[in-house]
């Protein structure tokens, strides 16, 4: 292929080399989307707490601690979970500048495409881990009290 694109046909081949990556970045967007989202009601839980915690006294108050250490601890994870995401989706786009630039100027950079791509997943898999973890921590934190499902009616 010429070293630049001189006819439209050309350009839609690597338009056509860098559909697939644009695609993933929908997918990592709609990823960061649920860990913002998931982000934010932490964030209101955490809120809608600190007051309570604030005129509590005694074993009312410990579990407030309690509650506001599960969501700090959480706060943490999705907040690592979107920069590793976020990382990933940059990733992705550095591949889909060097398949342009490698087609528009006849470098050889497959390598760097490639070892650029790996990370991308890599970090998008760690993403996913981390965000498995805060989900684990989240539901360990909401457990039901055993007499409450237990609890009969009276009558």
């Amino acid at each position: 292929m010429d070293p630049t694109p001189e006819t439209a046909m050309q350009v839609a081949q690597i338009i056509q080399l860098a559909v697939a990556p644009v695609f993933l970045l929908a997918g990592i967007g709609a990823f960061l989307n649920v860990c913002a989202a998931r982000l934010a009601r932490i964030v209101d839980r955490s809120r809608e707490v600190t007051p309570r915690l604030l005129a509590s006294r005694g074993g009312e108050h410990d579990g407030h601690v309690r509650d506001l250490r599960i969501l700090d601890r959480r706060m943490h994870l999705v907040s690592w979970a979107i920069s590793v995401t976020v990382l990933s989706a940059v990733l992705v786009c550095a591949v889909v500048v060097l398949l342009f630039a490698a087609s528009l100027a006849d470098l050889h950079v497959g390598t760097a495409i490639a070892l650029l791509f790996i990370g991308s997943m890599v970090s998008l898999a760690a993403g996913f881990f981390i965000f498995l973890v805060e989900t684990r921590v989240a539901a360990r934190a909401l457990r039901i009290d055993p007499d409450i499902l237990g609890h009969q009616p009276e009558g």
